[in-house]
């Protein structure tokens, strides 16, 4: 004995009918966790492009700071520029230069450029996942020449 329930009009639900209801439940389950683990993704992706960015800043730095007729302001430009080309704008990061003078450092000593900034200044935020305040940060250290 099969009992039909009736839908508008007098014609029969059917077991199709009542399957995509729950498709559509199911679709609504799933749907918020597929795009926060996409927009994760792209938030975290970004985040490592930023951070390889910085990074790459500060060896272009340290690049400048090792020749022997080197000053602050070549560090300081060769880190602009870097970071100019991967779209930062220069007042949303710091560099730190130590020692703080390279123009008179002898030559067999380390150099270390540290060029930093905070993920709410720089990064791409969708979902917020990574926190405001997290440190964005790329060093390197290189002798003199």
């Amino acid at each position: 004995m099969t009992v039909h329930m009736l839908r508008r009009f007098g014609q029969p639900r059917t077991l199709a009918n009542r399957r995509r209801g729950s498709t559509v439940v199911e679709t609504a389950l799933v749907l918020p966790i597929l795009f926060y683990l996409a927009f994760g993704t792209v938030e975290f992706g970004h985040f490592f492009f930023v951070k390889h960015n910085f990074q790459s800043a500060a060896r272009e730095g340290a690049r400048a700071a090792v020749v022997t007729t080197a000053t602050n302001a070549d560090v300081t430009t060769a880190v602009t520029n870097a970071m100019n080309a991967a779209g930062i704008a220069s007042n949303k990061y710091t560099v730190t230069l130590s020692p703080s003078n390279v123009s008179g450092v002898a030559s067999g000593t380390s150099i270390t450029i540290t060029v930093s900034g905070t993920w709410g200044n720089v990064g791409v935020r969708p979902l917020g996942i990574i926190g405001s305040d997290k440190q964005v940060v790329g060093t390197t250290v290189m002798r003199r020449e």
